[in-house]
């Protein structure tokens, strides 16, 4: 149990997830769109992509590879701009197409679950500011003198998935059976569509503004 942070820690950590787990970022927006696009195995399969990169974000953290990217100002940059287009990408699709919100494709054509688990690992990893935050949350909880500190970390980062959950899983669920709502109401799940690629674009403007110092 060398690498398992004491109780009081582990508390403190809970309570910290819980809070980040409740803030809207581009994550839950996709699991929320994808299951009013394809139903809630769609969003699950988005979420457990996203929940994928924070294991791959985990390790880096762990290995110190995420302090070398953000040590580099061209390695942040190319992640930053990879990352923001990725984002705009999305709102243009929800603009052109029709995003998630929109009845008429709730009916039409299903997106594989490796798609969609694709989709969220995607915009997990193409995102600086989880990098950022993984840095400076997890070394909040472990002492830089402690000799199993990278184990520790990595242990952190592992039970922030199952500590977050419980607060994800509902929202990807009650998406699912608001989306049957929304088929009755074309005009508003069209608003929904704009709303949705303006929340992405406005996630990628801050992407492109985030600071690696």
């Amino acid at each position: 149990m060398q690498y398992f942070p004491d109780t009081a820690i582990l508390i403190q950590f809970a309570i910290a997830t819980f809070v980040i787990a409740i803030t809207p970022g581009p994550d839950m927006t996709l699991f929320v769109g994808r299951a009013l696009t394809n139903g809630r195995a769609a969003g699950m399969a988005c979420m457990m992509g996203a929940m994928t990169g924070i294991l791959i974000h985990t390790a880096m953290v762990s290995l110190g590879l995420s302090a070398l990217i953000v040590a580099s100002p061209q390695a942040f940059l190319v992640l930053k701009v990879f990352g923001a287009g990725y984002l705009l990408w999305l709102a243009w699709q929800a603009i052109r197409r029709g995003s998630a919100f929109s009845p008429e494709n709730a009916g039409g054509k299903q997106r594989s679950l490796f798609e969609n688990w694709a989709t969220g690992l995607g915009i997990n990893l193409l995102n600086p500011k989880i990098i950022l935050f993984f840095m400076t949350f997890l070394p909040q909880f472990v002492a830089t003198s402690d000799p199993h500190a990278p184990g520790k970390l990595f242990v952190l980062g592992l039970l922030f998935i199952p500590l977050s959950l419980p607060v994800t899983i509902p929202m990807v669920i009650a998406a699912d059976g608001f989306s049957k709502l929304l088929r009755k109401t074309p005009t508003v799940t069209r608003v929904l569509d704009y709303l949705f690629a303006g929340v992405f674009s406005a996630f990628a403007l801050k992407i492109l503004t985030a600071q690696a110092r």
